[in-house]
């Protein structure tokens, strides 16, 4: 390891993901053997031995674990639960709540679902039984995977589990540890509220009942501020009075639901005020010594966990409305920021939670109208509250008499409002906080504090700070106290078991500006903690030291990081009108590349404007840490890390002040040069608001000057680089207004009625569509709409009894004239029971109008026709298709193989010519998908001159057309030309002049004065003249232009097919000159620039771009005036909310009112989620959760297409479980490829138990770098296998579940693969995570994992694991550990129907086969990886001998042919062949078959089947 000086050892290896750490007072267990143990910093684990071998693990075979070999014999035990509760299940001290360990073995083991669940009696269920049950649902909660679904079948018991749990504390006093796991299940179910299970209960609990728990003043300052409420509540008391009158006495303050919050508040109060912290060291509770007082570790757990469920219940709209004001009448913030914990050590993230709460309680909003407060509104309330003080004041307080006369600006402040209340007496206070104003209620305990009077009476009354200004004050950079932060960023090893001073994204968001404000905050601490990492790699590189003259000097050197020679500020201007910032300041850099090689220094002298850098001040001591200071030391201190400021450059110059990496025009092309000398000098711009709080702090504290003590100068990858962009956007959006359109604000905020913004509801949809080349023809269209009776009619609305397509359909409406319209066979809201029952009653459907018409000619020459889809799309895919083109929001379900690309295209297709005025927005997430899309939309019926593709991808399309910027701008000019040209031919076949053909301009002239009269003067002689067969023949006007068709476009037999023809003609003229009006924009402006932007904002009418792209541009889009219409997103399920938000809002408003009128969201939810780097702000605060999984969330409709094209149909099933009615088409069910077995296999699919390998099982070299040397070379073996049949290497993939293992897996390939010309590396060895969205025919699958299922619980992984074959996969795992997993229990006990050894068809020579799919053939089934590569060693070795036989055959058959050519061959002279015959039967071996069939099996065909010469 690197040694530091000044900081210790520091290991500068990039973190990985902690999964499950393990409580470092869990039971013992036998130590791992040497080799398996990870580093000394990796939490602890335990192998499956030792779980095999573990008490629980014994306990759950005998009583609830069940196997395919074995079922439990023992009957259910109350006696047992209590006995695990009490001895595995609660600890005796320490900060947490569980014993994490014992709590996953016990998890793992179905516990739950197995043992507590069935057993379950709410009568008779003992206080373990339930709490058992908390903590099980607490731990699904902890490892993200679904918590409710084991209820589902039981939803009775579940309301009466629930109610147990709610009456659990009646009678009964629980341990501080027990109250935070059920606090914490609260939370969760709170959280939850899209089930309808769980908020039907739960939401009672923040009911209008919960005020019967307020105190009198504040229940009537409530009602009047709420007058509709008034109703309610006298509902309420009726039906309390009603119950009385029927039952006796009955008292509504006594319900659960009236004292449940208040009780649970009352009792975090008296924790928070008595139980933190004590005098005497209790063993029970292992407090902390500090000073002369203990700090309970578990009792600050349960403070911030209380903290966390306010904040939870006061940011979401239904729970808020009602529960604030229980929570303003207890004066909880007030209270917490008095207590002792607040300002304690200890309590920093409890200080920073309650300011959270502080800032949700005051959030600017209209609780009960659920809208956002504008500042104006809010500067209003207050100065309407504070002068209504000021009034009651002068009446009735005469001691304040000097507050009552102030001016608002005096009395804003709270330092001056605490000194104006300080000269009240403590009752005279007393009285006006509890008597007057009713803040809080006379009985409170705490009424008699005066300091927690004036802090009530001072928060209520201060002036806030308006959020927006709060949000543009803030830095975008981070800095060293923002980045090391626990609280806020927290490390790798976030487990779960803690809460964090973070926001939450959720279902629901109070205003927009709160969804801007949470995903802002995330987004920033996400990028901070992905600039931490790069920082802890780049700077121990350096190697830093401290030399003779007491300065940072490096002798080391990193490739992202580079020591500054000079830096100087150069210019602050000044602050702008309002503002107290400057409004820029500039900065000059100074570094050299000198000690870099070529690769590296270009790398450097590619940077260019808009990059982002970073200035680290690194400053030592001169003696290096000890050892034990370097083990209490914090990350700078380790790296003597001093300051960090970030920064964007301006530009950059070489060393003889040349400008470098211009993009702007300055410099042109031809003038460029390459850099010169070695130092490079950067003009950066640095953070005004950073800038402004370090020059206050040196100004007004003594502070360091930061900017005199930079050393290194950072960047970071490009790609990783963006985030900068992405928080301007966000903070110029929370500077807006209206910003989202009206018939979608409220779905986005999670209110309202969730079909609101489907087409069917929208006043504005079209009643009439054509659907051009969607339907193959009339039988497609019967297809696709089987709950209608479809009746075709001409476009006369008689009847058609041969219809053609294309087809127009009119929507059907309903009686009071609403449409009513359900697409294909409505997946997602009607059962296939109740179609099938529609469609054997005929005389139940409706009628559905399909209008048949002939479309006009579209031209005499080939390039005129239209291209045509042949996609015949399924009912459902249909349905997507017109959802998609009606106004309002549609989102498509899109599992794998299911043609959602297709549907996709098509539905911009059908957009494009139903709405030929409207712009779309293409995004997507990847360049790939964006690029998939883009190569398909150009197969369709759309003009390459309206596509646009925007971005850095735009190179890998395979097209030889170019659609970026410059590309369809130098097109546009080349199809001027051509076009003018062909205006020229067309003057000379009239015989005019031809320099109308000069311009753009002179050619409209030529086409008004000349094309377009003559045109009109024919259409007037034609109109007397439709009895003459041959009177179009003899008189078009341009017969001349048109005579190098390919065919005579008239016969001179039918007036009416000539007439067809003449138009069609005709239609070729009309669009070559409206291509001319179009490129006449081009001609005009001159600049490059101007052009590129012009076909950006104007020309193009779709133009595409990635998620990322569209970030980064906002500004740019919105300065142009950027327009579209629609927005059609892929891959939706895997971009972050916030860069789903962004692409909706790239145009301006037009008169307050926002243009998008189509929302088209395509996505598969069951597949993984957007990557997040940090574990705690994918678990803790859901930042993993795309926009399209919070609508399917919400309960927003949905089409799911429900017919798969990829995979067999045996394959299909092991993931089609988790969608509704996922089936498969005809094709793969019918198409001989998907029939045919794998040759040399005797599934299509098996599970393949790998053993420990040498000892071991999986083995973790660094932190959370798994691997497992079994599966690497059992995969590998496998892989040869194939290749020695002859698959082809393209069409087979290798996929694992962790980086390790992969690296891994490409190590054994390049050490037994790559050196044999005949195998060589297969199509890819990467993740699962990175290979989706791409498929393979065959795919090798390694799970790594011997201890803990790992990630693999997430069944997203699950799924896009077993859907990326198309013909075979074989997944090599541990059996025992993953058919316990209950989560994953659908696919894997269909995998564990087979053998659970690999089974080989050893008859079978080449990698074709004629044996059918079900065949099995000959089953040979291999032991373990030591077997495989035995028998791949020996087809290897026969390979080789065969390649030997053929060589010296070769030469033997060379040799004699230049005998014979020589004449001295000998008719007695073996030729070769004897000799190699010999050796086969001295072998026992046939080796002429070997010889025939694996000489050549290289050069095999990729069917299979040989070569002639073979």
């Amino acid at each position: 390891m690197t040694k530091v000086y000044g900081t210790g050892v520091y290991d500068f290896r990039r973190h990985r993901v902690a999964e499950y750490p393990v409580d470092g007072e869990a039971p013992p267990v036998p130590e791992k053997p040497t080799e398996s143990r990870p580093l000394s910093n990796v939490p602890s684990s335990i192998t499956l031995s030792e779980i095999q071998r573990d008490r629980l693990t014994r306990i759950a075979a005998e009583n609830w674990m069940k196997t395919a070999d074995s079922a439990p014999t023992k009957p259910f035990s109350p006696d047992l639960v209590k006995e695990i509760y009490s001895t595995e299940l609660t600890v005796k001290g320490g900060r947490k709540p569980v014993p994490l360990q014992r709590v996953m073995i016990l998890e793992v083991s179905q516990y739950l679902e197995n043992y507590l669940l069935p057993n379950f009696n709410p009568e008779t269920a003992s206080f373990e039984h339930v709490m058992s049950m908390i903590l099980m649902v607490n731990e699904k909660f902890r490892e993200n995977v679904a918590a409710w679904i084991c209820f589902y079948d039981r939803k009775d018991m579940f309301k009466s589990f629930l109610e147990r749990v709610l009456r659990l504390k009646e009678g009964r006093s629980l341990t501080v540890s027990e109250k935070t796991n059920y606090l914490l299940f609260m939370i969760n179910a709170f959280q939850s509220l899209e089930d309808e299970v769980v908020s039907e209960r739960i939401m009672r609990l923040a009911s209008l009942e919960c005020w019967h728990s307020l105190s009198y003043g504040r229940f009537q300052m409530e009602l009047c501020l709420n007058e509709n409420l008034i109703k309610k509540w006298r509902r309420i008391a009726k039906r309390a009075r009603d119950g009385t009158k029927q039952g006796g006495n009955f008292d509504p303050t006594t319900m659960l639901e009236a004292n449940f919050l208040r009780n649970l508040i009352e009792e975090f109060l008296e924790v928070l005020d008595s139980e933190v912290f004590s005098s005497i060291s209790n063993e029970e509770n292992d407090p902390v010594a500090h000073g002369s007082e203990y700090v309970n570790d578990a009792c600050v757990l349960y403070c911030e966990r209380f903290m966390e469920f306010l904040i939870d219940l006061l940011s979401q709209l239904p729970t808020r409305r009602l529960v604030r004001p229980l929570v303003a009448d207890v004066a909880v913030v007030a209270k917490c920021h008095l207590s002792s914990l607040y300002s304690h050590e200890k309590g920093k993230l409890f200080g920073q939670l309650v300011d959270l709460l502080q800032f949700y309680e005051g959030f600017e909003i209209n609780d009960h109208q659920g809208r956002q407060m504008t500042d104006d509104e809010v500067l209003q309330a207050h100065y309407k509250r504070l002068q209504a003080f000021q009034l009651l004041a002068f009446k009735k307080v005469p001691k304040i008499r000097e507050l009552a006369l102030a001016n608002i600006g005096a009395i804003n402040k709270r330092a001056d409002l605490a000194k104006k209340l300080s000269v009240l007496s403590a009752e005279e206070l007393r009285d006006l906080v509890c008597a007057k104003l009713k803040l809080v209620s006379k009985d409170d305990p705490w009424s008699e504090r005066v300091d927690f009077l004036i802090e009530v009476m001072v928060s209520f009354f201060e002036k806030q700070q308006s959020q927006k200004e709060a949000i543009n004050a803030l830095p975008l950079y981070p800095n060293e106290q923002i980045m090391w932060d626990e609280s806020l960023v927290p490390s790798i090893n976030y487990s779960g078991e803690g809460c964090l001073a973070l926001p939450k994204l959720n279902l629901q968001f109070l205003t927009l500006h709160d969804y801007l404000l949470r995903n802002f905050n995330l987004f920033r601490l996400e990028s901070t903690y992905e600039i931490r990492e790069d920082i802890q790699e780049a700077v121990p590189h350096l190697l830093s030291y401290t030399n003779n003259e007491g300065e940072t000097a490096f002798r080391g050197w990193s490739r992202m990081g580079v020591p500054i020679k000079e830096f100087r500020i150069r210019d602050v201007k000044q602050p702008k009108i309002g503002e107290v910032k400057p409004s820029a300041v500039t900065a000059e850099v100074t570094f050299s590349v000198s000690s870099y090689k070529a690769q590296i220094r270009s790398e450097w002298n590619s940077l260019k404007e808009h990059d982002v850098l970073f200035l680290l001040s690194i400053r030592h001591s001169f003696e290096p840490l000890s050892a034990e200071e370097a083990e209490k030391a914090t990350v700078p201190q380790k790296l003597g890390l001093q300051y960090v400021r970030g920064c964007e450059i301006i530009e950059m110059r070489d060393e003889e002040g040349t400008l470098m990496n211009d993009f702007t025009g300055r410099i042109k092309h031809d003038e460029w040069k390459p850099p010169k000398g070695e130092l490079r000098t950067v003009t950066v711009a640095l953070d005004t608001a950073q800038y402004h709080m370090d020059v206050c702090d040196i100004a007004e504290k003594g502070a360091d000057d930061v900017y005199s003590t930079f050393n290194i100068l950072m960047r970071r990858k490009p790609k990783e680089n963006n985030f900068k962009a992405i928080l301007e956007s966000i903070r110029d959006l929370m500077n807006e207004t209206c910003i989202v359109p009206d018939w979608l604000h409220d779905i986005f905020l999670g209110y309202g009625d969730p079909s609101a913004a489907q087409w069917i509801n929208r006043p504005d949809l079209l009643e009439k569509a054509d659907f051009k080349d969607t339907f193959l023809d009339a039988a497609h269209v019967k297809d696709s709409f089987p709950n209608y009776q479809v009746h075709f009619a001409h476009s006369d609305g008689t009847d058609n009894s041969d219809p053609c397509p294309p087809f127009r359909i009119k929507f059907p409406k309903n009686p009071d004239g609403a449409v009513h319209f359900q697409p294909g066979n409505a997946a997602s809201t009607t059962s296939s029971n109740n179609s099938n029952a529609m469609e054997d009653d005929h005389s139940d459907k409706l009628e559905l109008v399909v209008e048949s018409y002939v479309p006009p000619d579209p031209g005499p020459y080939p390039q005129d026709q239209p291209k045509q889809n042949s996609v015949r799309f399924t009912p459902t895919q249909v349905g997507a298709i017109i959802s998609g083109i009606q106004p309002g929001l549609t989102m498509v379900v899109g599992p794998p193989g299911t043609g959602k690309t297709d549907t996709a295209v098509q539905i911009l297709n059908v957009l494009y010519h139903n709405c030929p005025s409207q712009r779309t927005l293409i995004i997507t997430h990847s360049n790939q998908a964006l690029n998939d899309l883009f190569e398909k939309i150009m197969e369709r019926d759309v003009p390459a001159r309206y596509l646009l593709r925007l971005g850095q991808g735009e190179q890998e399309l395979a097209t030889d057309l170019d659609f970026s910027r410059q590309g369809r701008v130098n097109a546009m000019l080349v199809r001027r030309l051509e076009l003018l040209s062909e205006v020229e031919r067309l003057a000379r076949s009239l015989q005019l002049p031809e320099d109308v053909a000069y311009t753009c301009e002179t050619a409209g002239f030529f086409w008004l004065l000349h094309v377009y009269s003559r045109w009109e003067l024919f259409l007037a002689a034609c109109a007397d003249n439709k009895d003459k067969p041959t009177f179009i023949q003899d008189r078009f006007p341009f017969k001349e232009f048109f005579i190098d068709t390919p065919n005579p476009i008239f016969s001179g037999q039918s007036f009416e097919k000539d007439m067809r023809a003449a138009k069609g003609c005709f239609r070729h003229l009309k669009t070559m000159f409206q291509e001319l009006e179009e490129c006449r924009a081009f001609e005009l402006l001159k600049s490059t620039v101007d052009r590129s932007n012009y076909l950006m904002t104007k020309q193009a009418k779709i133009v595409a771009m990635t998620c990322t792209h569209a970030a980064l541009k906002r500004k740019d889009f919105l300065n142009l005036g950027f327009k579209y219409d629609n927005l059609l997103m892929e891959e939706s399920a895997q971009i972050l909310e916030i860069e789903t938000f962004i692409p909706m809002l790239l145009q301006r408003q037009e008169d307050g009112y926002a243009r998008l009128k189509r929302c088209i969201l395509i996505g598969d939810h069951h597949q993984l989620p957007p990557v997040v780097k940090n574990m705690a702000f994918q678990k803790y605060s859901h930042m993993d959760q795309s926009l399209f999984t919070r609508f399917v969330r919400l309960g927003i409709p949905y089409i799911e297409l429900n017919a798969q094209g990829r995979a067999r149909p045996s394959l299909a099933q092991l993931y089609n479980w988790r969608y509704k009615d996922l089936g498969d088409l005809p094709y793969v069910r019918e198409n001989h490829i998907f029939r045919r077995a794998n040759a040399g296999f005797s599934f299509d699919y098996q599970l393949v138990d790998v053993p420990d390998y040498h000892g071991r099982g999986e083995s973790a070299p660094s932190p959370w770098f798994y691997q497992n040397e079994g599966e690497a070379e059992y995969v590998v073996s496998v892989y040869i296998y194939m290749r020695l049949l002859g698959y082809p290497a393209n069409k087979i993939s290798i996929l694992t579940t962790y980086n390790g293992q992969k690296l891994l897996i490409r190590d054994v390939i390049s050490r037994r693969c790559v050196p044999y010309d005949f195998i060589g590396p297969p199509h890819k060895v990467t993740t699962v995570d990175k290979f989706q969205g791409q498929q393979n025919d065959f795919v090798l699958l390694s799970l790594v994992r011997t201890r803990f299922v790992g990630h693999l619980r997430d069944v997203r992984r699950l799924i896009v694991a077993m859907s990326r074959a198309r013909l075979g996969l074989y997944v090599f795992c541990r059996r025992t550990l993953f058919e316990q997993c209950y989560e994953l229990q659908p696919t894997f006990q269909l995998l564990l129907q087979r053998p659970d050894h690999l089974g080989l068809n050893l008859q079978e020579f080449t990698a074709f086969t004629d044996r059918d799919v079900d065949d099995t053939g000959s089953v040979q089934l291999i032991s373990g990886p030591d077997e495989m590569a035995d028998l791949v060693n020996y087809r290897m070795h026969e390979v080789y001998q065969s390649r030997v036989v053929s060589y010296h055959l070769n030469e033997s058959w060379s040799e004699h042919d230049n005998s014979v050519e020589n004449g001295t061959a000998n008719p007695n002279t073996s030729t070769g062949t004897d000799d190699v015959e010999m050796q086969a039967s001295a072998n026992g071996d046939d080796v002429e078959m070997q010889a025939t069939v694996n000489v050549d099996v290289m050069d095999m065909p990729p069917d299979g089947k040989p070569n002639d010469s073979t």
